[in-house]
């Protein structure tokens, strides 16, 4: 089984990796990344070119990055736009937009962690979200992140959502900022009274920040440390969001509790009933 909507990977510099193309083609989901033209080559050499998508330089020139300073690079959010209206134009409702340094996918069952072979994991939750009006955004937590000793919900609502999302496309936002884009759209569409959607059933495996070389590992964080872009996002969202030293750098905290009361709305032909549907998945033991 597969996605029901397209699904980006935006991607500089990391052809030699890709691992988030790796993942997805050892799971046989299709998939398109995104690649600055300088870069076509280098990836086209080593991913079917069908697959690969060149950045229209009109997107980096539309860009707002939200800061007078001028760089080499805005970030990712351009190309974030780009698959956005993409999608748009192939008549799309929806689409996914990943970061390039994603291992692997799974999912937990009775807190046993089960990496996934197929695209079922993403229709399974194309098919929750599609249940309700308001769910603006929606996408999968980090294992790394997540407590396999611990009881957690399938799912946990209006947070922000990061590195593998998936977007309604009739929203009016886009993406902008030089830093914590993913934050800052969660937060727009969170103040606007919609609904994010962070399922903790199905998890991500992504490497930690800085760890990868190309991406924004040198452009950003080796040359200008942390404190910018948790600056940015304090400036841009001050009523839940502020500066703190964590883990030994600048971090951004955003309090969320706020937005507690944005309520998931079904819609009116949705009909919820105690039927289970695995999406095909079933649990093999791997030799």
């Amino acid at each position: 089984m597969k996605a029901k909507y397209p699904i980006y990977i935006v991607s500089k510099g990391r052809w030699d990796s890709r691992l988030t193309s790796k993942a997805l083609e050892s799971m046989n989901v299709p998939y398109h990344i995104i690649v600055e033209p300088q870069e076509y080559e280098e990836y086209a050499n080593v991913i079917d070119k069908e697959k690969v998508l060149m950045l229209p330089q009109k997107y980096h020139d539309e860009y707002d990055p939200c800061t007078d300073e001028k760089h080499k690079s805005n970030g990712p959010g351009a190309a974030r736009n780009f698959a956005w209206q993409h999608s748009i134009d192939n008549g799309y409702t929806s689409h996914w937009v990943m970061d390039d340094n994603i291992t692997g996918f799974g999912r937990v069952n009775r807190n046993k962690y089960h990496r996934v072979k197929s695209g079922a994991i993403f229709r399974a939750c194309e098919d929750f979200v599609d249940r309700y009006e308001n769910v603006a955004i929606s996408g999968l937590q980090y294992y790394m992140f997540f407590p396999l000793k611990e009881k957690r919900p399938a799912f946990i609502q209006n947070t922000r959502i990061y590195s593998c999302l998936l977007i309604r496309n009739h929203l009016k936002y886009r993406w902008r900022g030089r830093y914590n884009e993913d934050t800052d759209l969660s937060l727009r569409v969170l103040k606007d009274g919609l609904c994010t959607v962070e399922f903790m059933a199905f998890l991500q495996e992504k490497l930690m920040t800085q760890t990868l070389k190309g991406g924004n590992t040198e452009e950003f964080y080796a040359g200008e440390g942390t404190m910018k872009k948790s600056a940015m996002l304090q400036k841009m969202h001050p009523e839940v969001a502020r500066v703190i030293w964590r883990y030994g750098r600048w971090h951004h905290f955003v309090d969320y509790n706020s937005f507690k009361k944005n309520k998931l709305v079904l819609k009116k032909d949705i009909k919820l009933t105690d039927e289970k549907n695995e999406f095909g998945m079933v649990v093999k033991k791997v030799k």
